[in-house]
């Protein structure tokens, strides 16, 4: 590795995933193996019931840069992106959902806002120049932008899109956030934004391309447990908890 090559580690948490992973990692090996930077994957296994790590480990055999890392309990996407982050290598930290509805190749507009002197680059959704292929349900997509609204107004957020599933930061940047992260559910990205901002850091929200993939893992319930999160977030804040 020469001293301008990028190292990246690749967190990818998952739950209950057989189904998709034969078909979502491959054509992100093979984006790792032509790219000029060095790649880790760690595909974290959070607490799976189904066979999820059998299927990992077959595909473990073409990428040798893929680790499998296994939580025996099912804690949450947060504790198993947190868990990801403390085990990456990696210059540059890039997390992104099981299901690419965000594909691997638009990392390379994150790392631009990262070279540009950004600490974390997010991919957003809700922006002008975001291409947004298929959406969502209409329910789901009007409850996402409500929620997004009462983040705003709750936590000093401006951000268009909090909860896309592709966001980058630099090892210095993950080393001021993560030991702060407490959020184990699908908020922990509006905590991490959030205690971002409280530390000084400079965070770019960049458009992307994104496609609503089905058999997502994300339901009401969680919806209202993300606004539940929200409000602790907010106490916390207030509490001075951040600094």
């Amino acid at each position: 590795m020469t001293p301008e090559t990028k190292f990246v580690s690749l967190i990818v948490p998952l739950y209950n995933e057989e189904n998709r992973l034969g078909k979502s990692l491959p054509p992100v090996f093979e984006y790792c193996r032509k790219s000029p930077w060095q790649w880790e994957i760690l595909c974290v296994d959070d607490g799976s019931s189904d066979r999820t790590c059998e299927e990992l480990r077959k595909l473990q055999a073409s990428f040798a840069s893929m680790r499998i890392i296994r939580q025996k309990e099912n804690r949450g996407k947060g504790y198993a992106v947190r868990h990801g982050l403390q085990e990456a290598c990696g210059e540059y930290l890039l997390f992104s959902d099981a299901d690419f509805s965000t594909p691997i190749e638009e990392v390379s507009k994150l790392m631009q806002s990262i070279a540009e002197g950004y600490d974390l680059a997010i991919g957003s959704r809700g922006l002008q120049d975001s291409n947004v292929e298929v959406r969502q349900a209409w329910l789901r997509d009007t409850t996402g932008k409500m929620g997004n609204w009462i983040i705003r107004t709750m936590l000093p957020l401006e951000f268009a899109d909090t909860q896309c599933g592709f966001k980058m930061m630099t090892r210095k940047a993950a080393g001021l956030i993560v030991p702060r992260m407490s959020i184990d559910g699908f908020a922990f990205d509006i905590e991490m934004l959030t205690i971002a901002l409280v530390r000084g850091l400079r965070v770019a929200e960049v458009p992307v391309t994104w496609k609503n993939v089905e058999e997502s893992k994300v339901h009401a319930i969680h919806t209202l447990r993300v606004l539940s999160d929200v409000f602790a977030i907010r106490y916390c804040l207030a509490m001075g908890g951040y600094t």
